[in-house]
């Protein structure tokens, strides 16, 4: 059974003469006959019963019209979504994102997104810098938004967010918890508890890039593996911990059910960008499409209230 036979079945159970739809098939009449002679043959039943006078379909014709025809409907419906993904306007779409682009891009490019593609499915991941690249890689992820870039070929990135502020985290029994800000320096007289490099690369490289400025070494005592147990380390132990500014201003530490607080530091500011990364042999369409969806913020924060805004 053929999709065209089909169609010249559907055809002449609607006009109910060969020559009408030849016509309209743009086939000639025996060619017409033929499909339908093919058709009937592969069902094993006669499905038009067609005299020099009349054509009408069989009981069996009728029948089969009504299901010949969500056939059709189907197909057409699969070629329009076959069409919509490969442009990207229908599929599916798995972003990765981290603390400031669920503040700072997620908000508007998502509500960009919906309107522009609504028939695209969006699941959203949060996780951290490294095992979100980790994921793109392995195809979990379509698009990650994290901090830093990588230096591979295997992706290509975009930066979306610039200059993102590093806080220190301390609990609210510390000496620096009532202060408004601290010398990167004075970190030298500090406990710090710090997370793998793997985990967030750039934010690591910047905390100690900030502390090589300062002419200081970091006394890292203890390692946590997210921003949740670096909040319940300090609120229970004299330490310092760090977490994105986002993250400590959204009352993000506070929600992990800690007693931890944030501390501004300066002199320098330790900071970070914001990319979007994707894999650079990419095959779904509707990751462009929500690459155009993103606003591309190249500002660098304003200090409000004694911390640096964002």
């Amino acid at each position: 059974m053929e999709f065209r036979h089909l169609v010249s079945f559907i055809t002449i159970a609607e006009d109910l003469h060969f020559g009408k739809a030849a016509a309209r098939l743009h086939l000639t009449q025996p060619s017409l006959s033929a499909h339908l002679q093919k058709l009937e043959k592969s069902l094993g039943v006669r499905l038009v019963a067609r005299t020099s006078h009349e054509v009408k379909l069989t009981a069996a014709g009728r029948e089969f019209e009504v299901q010949a025809r969500l056939i059709v409907a189907q197909m057409d419906k699969a070629a329009q979504i076959a069409r919509a993904t490969a442009d990207g306007r229908s599929g599916t779409l798995n972003i990765g994102y981290n603390m400031p682009a669920s503040r700072h891009v997620l908000p508007s490019a998502l509500a960009r997104m919906s309107a522009a593609h609504p028939d695209v499915v969006v699941s959203l991941w949060e996780r951290r810098t490294g095992p979100q690249l980790d994921d793109l890689a392995d195809g979990g992820l379509d698009v990650a938004l994290v901090y830093g870039h990588p230096r591979t070929a295997e992706f290509r990135y975009r930066r979306v967010l610039r200059n993102v502020p590093l806080v220190a985290v301390v609990g609210e029994g510390h000496s620096w918890a009532g202060r408004p800000g601290v010398p990167f320096a004075e970190l030298a007289s500090q406990p710090c508890v710090m997370f793998a490099r793997e985990q967030c690369p750039a934010m690591y490289d910047s905390i100690f890039g900030a502390a090589s400025d300062s002419k200081i070494s970091l006394n890292v005592v203890q390692m946590a593996d997210d921003p949740a147990a670096t909040a319940h380390m300090v609120s229970v132990k004299s330490l310092v911990g760090f977490a994105s500014l986002p993250r400590a201003s959204s009352g993000g530490l506070l929600a992990m059910g800690t007693s931890s607080v944030a501390v501004k530091l300066f002199d320098p500011i330790p900071t970070i960008d914001l990319y979007a990364v994707w894999r650079a042999e990419e095959i779904n369409p509707a990751v462009s499409s929500f690459l155009d969806c993103i606003d591309l913020c190249d500002e660098t924060p304003r200090a409000k209230n004694g911390l640096v805004a964002i």
